[in-house]
Protein backbone atom coordinates (compact mmCIF):
# COMPACT_ATOMS: atom_id res chain seq x y z
CA UNK A 1 0.00 0.00 0.00
CA UNK A 2 2.91 2.71 0.78
CA UNK A 3 4.46 2.05 -3.23
CA UNK A 4 1.17 2.49 -4.56
CA UNK A 5 -0.19 5.96 -2.43
CA UNK A 6 4.08 7.47 -3.28
CA UNK A 7 2.72 6.20 -7.01
CA UNK A 8 -0.40 7.99 -6.55
CA UNK A 9 1.42 11.17 -4.86
CA UNK A 10 3.82 11.26 -7.71
CA UNK A 11 0.90 11.30 -10.34
CA UNK A 12 -0.75 13.94 -8.52
CA UNK A 13 2.22 16.08 -8.85
CA UNK A 14 2.70 15.63 -12.63
CA UNK A 15 -1.14 15.01 -14.10
CA UNK A 16 -1.74 18.56 -16.07
CA UNK A 17 -5.07 17.52 -15.01
CA UNK A 18 -5.11 17.33 -11.25
CA UNK A 19 -6.41 20.15 -9.14
CA UNK A 20 -3.32 21.98 -8.04
CA UNK A 21 -1.84 22.31 -11.88
CA UNK A 22 -4.52 23.31 -13.02
CA UNK A 23 -4.51 25.79 -10.54
CA UNK A 24 -0.63 27.23 -11.18
CA UNK A 25 -1.89 27.07 -14.69
CA UNK A 26 -4.97 29.02 -14.68
CA UNK A 27 -2.55 31.66 -12.47
CA UNK A 28 0.13 31.47 -15.22
CA UNK A 29 -2.52 31.92 -18.00
CA UNK A 30 -4.18 34.93 -15.91
CA UNK A 31 -0.72 36.50 -15.45
CA UNK A 32 -0.40 36.20 -19.45
CA UNK A 33 -3.44 37.59 -19.48
CA UNK A 34 -2.77 40.46 -17.33
CA UNK A 35 0.60 41.20 -19.26
CA UNK A 36 -0.75 41.28 -22.48
CA UNK A 37 -3.58 43.65 -21.33
CA UNK A 38 -0.75 45.75 -20.28
CA UNK A 39 0.70 45.84 -22.90
CA UNK A 40 -2.16 46.37 -25.05
CA UNK A 41 -2.97 49.32 -22.60
CA UNK A 42 0.30 50.83 -23.04
CA UNK A 43 0.07 50.67 -26.52
CA UNK A 44 -3.40 52.24 -26.30
CA UNK A 45 -2.02 55.10 -24.23
CA UNK A 46 0.98 55.59 -26.54
CA UNK A 47 -1.15 55.67 -29.51
CA UNK A 48 -3.81 58.44 -27.59
CA UNK A 49 -0.47 60.03 -26.65
CA UNK A 50 1.16 60.20 -30.27
CA UNK A 51 -2.33 61.42 -31.56
CA UNK A 52 -2.66 63.94 -28.93
CA UNK A 53 0.51 65.18 -29.93
CA UNK A 54 0.08 65.26 -32.91
CA UNK A 55 -3.23 67.51 -32.56
CA UNK A 56 -0.96 69.58 -30.70
CA UNK A 57 0.83 69.97 -33.28
CA UNK A 58 -1.32 70.03 -35.95
CA UNK A 59 -2.77 73.05 -34.21
CA UNK A 60 0.64 74.41 -33.51
CA UNK A 61 1.21 74.49 -37.29
CA UNK A 62 -2.23 75.42 -38.16
CA UNK A 63 -3.17 72.13 -40.30
CA UNK A 64 -5.12 69.39 -40.70
CA UNK A 65 -5.07 66.20 -42.71
CA UNK A 66 -7.93 65.38 -45.34
CA UNK A 67 -9.38 62.45 -47.48
CA UNK A 68 -11.75 62.03 -50.32
CA UNK A 69 -12.95 58.71 -51.42
CA UNK A 70 -13.64 59.19 -55.28
CA UNK A 71 -15.98 56.58 -56.18
CA UNK A 72 -18.43 58.29 -52.99
CA UNK A 73 -16.92 61.26 -52.50
CA UNK A 74 -17.01 61.18 -48.90
CA UNK A 75 -14.59 63.31 -47.06
CA UNK A 76 -12.50 62.61 -43.60
CA UNK A 77 -10.68 65.09 -41.94
CA UNK A 78 -8.32 65.22 -39.16
CA UNK A 79 -9.20 67.66 -35.74
CA UNK A 80 -6.98 70.15 -36.97
CA UNK A 81 -9.09 71.09 -40.53
CA UNK A 82 -12.34 71.06 -38.94
CA UNK A 83 -11.09 73.77 -36.67
CA UNK A 84 -9.57 75.58 -39.73
CA UNK A 85 -13.21 75.29 -41.18
CA UNK A 86 -14.94 76.36 -37.59
CA UNK A 87 -16.79 73.48 -37.68
CA UNK A 88 -17.81 70.85 -34.27
CA UNK A 89 -15.29 67.85 -34.85
CA UNK A 90 -16.98 64.24 -35.85
CA UNK A 91 -19.87 66.89 -37.41
CA UNK A 92 -20.72 64.85 -40.66
CA UNK A 93 -18.90 65.83 -43.71
CA UNK A 94 -20.40 66.57 -47.14
CA UNK A 95 -18.54 67.38 -49.65
CA UNK A 96 -21.28 69.56 -51.71
CA UNK A 97 -21.86 71.14 -48.48
CA UNK A 98 -17.90 72.38 -47.49
CA UNK A 99 -17.64 73.85 -51.02
CA UNK A 100 -20.08 76.19 -49.67
CA UNK A 101 -17.38 77.69 -47.93
CA UNK A 102 -15.34 78.65 -51.29
CA UNK A 103 -16.07 81.98 -52.98
CA UNK A 104 -16.69 81.95 -56.34
CA UNK A 105 -13.65 82.53 -57.62
CA UNK A 106 -11.96 79.98 -55.13
CA UNK A 107 -14.26 77.33 -55.99
CA UNK A 108 -13.19 77.61 -60.08
CA UNK A 109 -9.55 77.81 -59.56
CA UNK A 110 -10.30 74.35 -56.89
CA UNK A 111 -12.10 72.49 -59.09
CA UNK A 112 -10.06 73.00 -62.14
CA UNK A 113 -6.61 72.04 -60.62
CA UNK A 114 -8.34 69.53 -58.61
CA UNK A 115 -9.97 67.58 -61.91
CA UNK A 116 -6.63 68.22 -63.79
CA UNK A 117 -4.90 66.79 -61.08
CA UNK A 118 -6.84 63.39 -60.97
CA UNK A 119 -6.93 63.04 -65.04
CA UNK A 120 -2.94 63.44 -65.14
CA UNK A 121 -2.83 60.97 -62.11
CA UNK A 122 -0.56 63.38 -59.94
CA UNK A 123 -1.31 65.91 -56.69
CA UNK A 124 -1.09 69.68 -56.94
CA UNK A 125 -0.92 72.84 -54.15
CA UNK A 126 -3.12 76.00 -54.28
CA UNK A 127 -3.55 78.92 -51.69
CA UNK A 128 -7.24 79.93 -51.90
CA UNK A 129 -9.47 82.07 -49.53
CA UNK A 130 -12.37 79.84 -47.70
CA UNK A 131 -15.48 81.71 -45.71
CA UNK A 132 -16.10 79.92 -42.77
CA UNK A 133 -19.91 79.18 -41.96
CA UNK A 134 -19.07 81.83 -38.73
CA UNK A 135 -17.92 84.38 -41.52
CA UNK A 136 -14.55 84.22 -40.86
CA UNK A 137 -12.18 84.84 -43.83
CA UNK A 138 -9.03 82.49 -43.88
CA UNK A 139 -6.32 81.45 -46.79
CA UNK A 140 -5.52 78.07 -46.65
CA UNK A 141 -3.01 76.32 -48.62
CA UNK A 142 -4.38 72.96 -49.96
CA UNK A 143 -1.68 70.22 -51.05
CA UNK A 144 -3.12 66.47 -52.04
CA UNK A 145 -1.87 63.37 -53.67
CA UNK A 146 -4.11 61.57 -56.23
CA UNK A 147 -3.82 57.75 -54.96
CA UNK A 148 -4.71 54.87 -57.95
CA UNK A 149 -5.62 51.34 -57.72
CA UNK A 150 -3.80 50.42 -60.89
CA UNK A 151 -4.24 53.37 -63.02
CA UNK A 152 -7.71 54.25 -61.77
CA UNK A 153 -7.73 57.32 -59.54
CA UNK A 154 -9.11 56.12 -55.78
CA UNK A 155 -8.53 58.56 -53.32
CA UNK A 156 -7.33 62.03 -52.73
CA UNK A 157 -5.55 62.94 -49.31
CA UNK A 158 -3.33 65.67 -47.99
CA UNK A 159 -2.62 68.30 -45.92
CA UNK A 160 -4.84 71.71 -45.60
CA UNK A 161 -3.21 74.51 -43.67
CA UNK A 162 -4.55 78.08 -42.61
CA UNK A 163 -1.45 80.59 -43.69
CA UNK A 164 -4.07 83.82 -43.25
CA UNK A 165 -1.25 85.13 -41.06
CA UNK A 166 1.42 84.26 -43.24
CA UNK A 167 -0.78 85.82 -46.44
CA UNK A 168 -0.92 89.32 -44.27
CA UNK A 169 2.74 89.42 -43.70
CA UNK A 170 3.26 89.20 -47.37
CA UNK A 171 1.11 91.54 -48.38
CA UNK A 172 2.19 93.82 -45.87
CA UNK A 173 5.56 93.47 -47.70
CA UNK A 174 4.33 93.77 -50.92
CA UNK A 175 2.52 96.81 -50.32
CA UNK A 176 5.96 98.26 -48.70
CA UNK A 177 7.43 96.84 -51.61
CA UNK A 178 5.00 98.15 -54.57
CA UNK A 179 2.77 101.26 -52.85
CA UNK A 180 3.96 104.76 -52.03
CA UNK A 181 3.77 105.30 -48.34
CA UNK A 182 2.27 109.14 -48.64
CA UNK A 183 -0.38 108.68 -50.96
CA UNK A 184 -1.26 105.36 -51.41
CA UNK A 185 -1.12 104.72 -55.29
CA UNK A 186 1.22 101.99 -56.78
CA UNK A 187 4.95 103.27 -56.63
CA UNK A 188 7.87 103.78 -59.59
CA UNK A 189 8.68 99.98 -58.93
CA UNK A 190 5.52 98.95 -59.56
CA UNK A 191 4.18 101.00 -62.44
CA UNK A 192 7.20 99.66 -64.19
CA UNK A 193 6.37 96.20 -63.60
CA UNK A 194 2.79 96.31 -64.47
CA UNK A 195 3.74 98.61 -67.65
CA UNK A 196 6.18 96.16 -69.09
CA UNK A 197 3.95 93.60 -68.75
CA UNK A 198 1.15 95.58 -70.68
CA UNK A 199 3.64 96.58 -73.39
CA UNK A 200 4.57 92.42 -73.45
CA UNK A 201 0.82 91.30 -73.40
CA UNK A 202 -0.38 94.01 -76.12
CA UNK A 203 2.51 93.18 -78.89
CA UNK A 204 2.00 95.00 -81.75
CA UNK A 205 -1.56 95.46 -81.24
CA UNK A 206 -3.32 99.03 -82.36
CA UNK A 207 -5.16 101.00 -79.88
CA UNK A 208 -3.58 99.12 -76.68
CA UNK A 209 -4.72 101.65 -74.40
CA UNK A 210 -2.30 104.76 -73.79
CA UNK A 211 0.04 106.25 -70.88
CA UNK A 212 -0.59 109.43 -69.73
CA UNK A 213 2.24 111.40 -67.54
CA UNK A 214 1.18 114.13 -65.36
CA UNK A 215 3.68 116.95 -64.01
CA UNK A 216 1.76 119.38 -60.90
CA UNK A 217 2.35 122.93 -62.04
CA UNK A 218 3.14 125.14 -58.91
CA UNK A 219 4.29 122.26 -56.34
CA UNK A 220 7.61 123.46 -55.78
CA UNK A 221 5.79 127.30 -55.31
CA UNK A 222 3.38 125.62 -52.35
CA UNK A 223 6.25 123.59 -50.96
CA UNK A 224 8.57 126.74 -50.77
CA UNK A 225 6.08 128.84 -49.38
CA UNK A 226 3.95 126.55 -46.85
CA UNK A 227 6.60 124.11 -46.36
CA UNK A 228 6.36 120.47 -46.48
CA UNK A 229 3.32 119.24 -44.70
CA UNK A 230 0.96 121.74 -47.09
CA UNK A 231 3.14 120.09 -50.34
CA UNK A 232 2.03 116.54 -48.77
CA UNK A 233 -1.70 117.24 -48.66
CA UNK A 234 -1.32 118.66 -52.40
CA UNK A 235 0.48 115.19 -53.20
CA UNK A 236 -2.50 113.24 -51.57
CA UNK A 237 -5.55 115.27 -52.56
CA UNK A 238 -3.76 115.01 -56.35
CA UNK A 239 -3.62 111.47 -55.71
CA UNK A 240 -7.18 111.53 -54.78
CA UNK A 241 -8.63 112.68 -57.72
CA UNK A 242 -6.17 110.89 -59.95
CA UNK A 243 -7.48 107.65 -58.88
CA UNK A 244 -11.25 108.33 -58.51
CA UNK A 245 -11.12 110.51 -61.70
CA UNK A 246 -9.11 107.00 -63.73
CA UNK A 247 -11.82 104.30 -63.56
CA UNK A 248 -10.33 103.02 -66.73
CA UNK A 249 -6.78 102.71 -65.65
CA UNK A 250 -4.58 99.75 -65.30
CA UNK A 251 -2.50 101.44 -62.71
CA UNK A 252 -1.89 105.17 -61.37
CA UNK A 253 1.17 105.62 -60.08
CA UNK A 254 3.11 107.79 -58.55
CA UNK A 255 6.57 107.63 -60.34
CA UNK A 256 8.50 110.65 -58.53
CA UNK A 257 8.26 113.69 -56.31
CA UNK A 258 5.37 115.02 -57.82
CA UNK A 259 4.99 113.12 -61.00
CA UNK A 260 2.26 110.93 -61.73
CA UNK A 261 1.41 107.89 -63.98
CA UNK A 262 -1.79 106.72 -65.10
CA UNK A 263 -1.77 103.18 -67.87
CA UNK A 264 -5.02 103.39 -69.28
CA UNK A 265 -6.37 100.06 -70.40
CA UNK A 266 -7.26 99.77 -74.35
CA UNK A 267 -10.08 102.11 -75.59
CA UNK A 268 -11.11 101.96 -79.18
CA UNK A 269 -12.00 105.30 -79.80
CA UNK A 270 -8.86 107.77 -78.87
CA UNK A 271 -11.48 110.67 -78.27
CA UNK A 272 -11.92 109.07 -74.35
CA UNK A 273 -8.23 109.21 -73.39
CA UNK A 274 -7.98 112.73 -74.98
CA UNK A 275 -11.33 113.36 -72.74
CA UNK A 276 -9.67 111.79 -69.62
CA UNK A 277 -6.21 114.09 -70.05
CA UNK A 278 -8.38 117.22 -70.60
CA UNK A 279 -10.89 115.40 -67.12
CA UNK A 280 -7.24 115.04 -65.56
CA UNK A 281 -6.54 119.22 -66.34
CA UNK A 282 -9.42 120.72 -65.13
CA UNK A 283 -9.67 118.45 -61.47
CA UNK A 284 -6.01 119.62 -60.80
CA UNK A 285 -6.48 123.16 -61.17
CA UNK A 286 -9.22 122.56 -58.29
CA UNK A 287 -8.17 124.21 -54.88
CA UNK A 288 -6.39 122.54 -52.62
CA UNK A 289 -7.62 122.80 -48.39
CA UNK A 290 -4.15 122.22 -46.13
CA UNK A 291 -5.82 123.45 -42.64
CA UNK A 292 -8.30 125.76 -43.34
CA UNK A 293 -6.38 127.91 -46.28
CA UNK A 294 -7.08 127.27 -49.89
CA UNK A 295 -4.54 127.17 -52.85
CA UNK A 296 -4.45 126.29 -56.14
CA UNK A 297 -2.47 124.43 -58.36
CA UNK A 298 -2.25 122.76 -61.96
CA UNK A 299 -1.14 119.60 -63.84
CA UNK A 300 0.40 118.93 -67.71
CA UNK A 301 -0.48 116.14 -69.25
CA UNK A 302 1.55 114.41 -71.93
CA UNK A 303 -0.22 111.08 -73.57
CA UNK A 304 1.07 108.21 -76.07
CA UNK A 305 -1.26 105.42 -77.39
CA UNK A 306 0.79 101.73 -76.33
CA UNK A 307 0.80 100.97 -80.28
CA UNK A 308 3.42 98.23 -79.28
CA UNK A 309 6.20 100.12 -78.49
CA UNK A 310 8.84 98.60 -75.96
CA UNK A 311 8.17 100.14 -72.48
CA UNK A 312 10.74 102.45 -72.69
CA UNK A 313 9.58 103.78 -75.86
CA UNK A 314 6.47 104.62 -74.85
CA UNK A 315 7.34 106.47 -71.34
CA UNK A 316 9.89 108.16 -73.62
CA UNK A 317 7.03 109.17 -75.45
CA UNK A 318 4.51 110.23 -72.98
CA UNK A 319 7.53 112.35 -72.03
CA UNK A 320 8.28 114.00 -74.84
CA UNK A 321 4.40 114.73 -74.82
CA UNK A 322 4.35 116.01 -71.37
CA UNK A 323 7.70 118.42 -71.92
CA UNK A 324 5.27 119.93 -74.95
CA UNK A 325 2.36 120.34 -72.68
CA UNK A 326 5.03 122.53 -70.26
CA UNK A 327 6.44 124.31 -73.16
CA UNK A 328 2.59 125.24 -74.76
CA UNK A 329 1.49 127.09 -71.14
CA UNK A 330 1.00 124.53 -68.61
CA UNK A 331 -2.12 123.14 -67.44
CA UNK A 332 -2.82 121.16 -70.40
CA UNK A 333 -2.51 118.48 -72.11
CA UNK A 334 -0.49 117.19 -75.62
CA UNK A 335 -0.56 114.24 -77.54
CA UNK A 336 2.93 112.40 -78.85
CA UNK A 337 3.26 113.42 -82.61
CA UNK A 338 6.53 111.69 -83.87
CA UNK A 339 6.95 114.88 -86.58
CA UNK A 340 6.28 117.47 -83.90
CA UNK A 341 7.63 116.45 -80.89
CA UNK A 342 10.74 115.59 -82.30
CA UNK A 343 11.62 119.31 -82.68
CA UNK A 344 10.00 119.98 -79.10
CA UNK A 345 12.46 117.42 -77.70
CA UNK A 346 15.87 118.56 -79.48
CA UNK A 347 14.88 122.20 -78.83
CA UNK A 348 14.23 120.85 -74.97
CA UNK A 349 17.34 118.99 -75.21
CA UNK A 350 19.55 122.36 -76.32
CA UNK A 351 18.30 124.51 -73.19
CA UNK A 352 19.11 121.35 -70.81
CA UNK A 353 22.66 122.02 -72.42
Amino acid sequence: MRNGSALASRVAETDPFSHESTAAAVRRLTALVETQARVIGDYEAAIARSRDTFEHASAAARLGIWECDLSTETLQWSGGTYDMFDIPRDSPLVRRQMLTCYPDESLKALEAIRSRAIAQRNGFTLDTEIVTPRGRRRWIRITATVECAGNRPIRLFGIKQDITEEKARWDRLRRVAEVDELTGLANRRRFQSVLSDFCEASGGLHAAGALLLVDLDGFKDVNDSLGHAAGDDCLKQAARRLDELCTDAIVVARIGGDEFAVLLKPMPEAHRIAAIAAQIVQAMGLPVDHHGRRFKIGASVGAAMADGCTPAELFQRADTALYAAKSGGRNTYRWFDPWRMRTLAEAGAAIGR
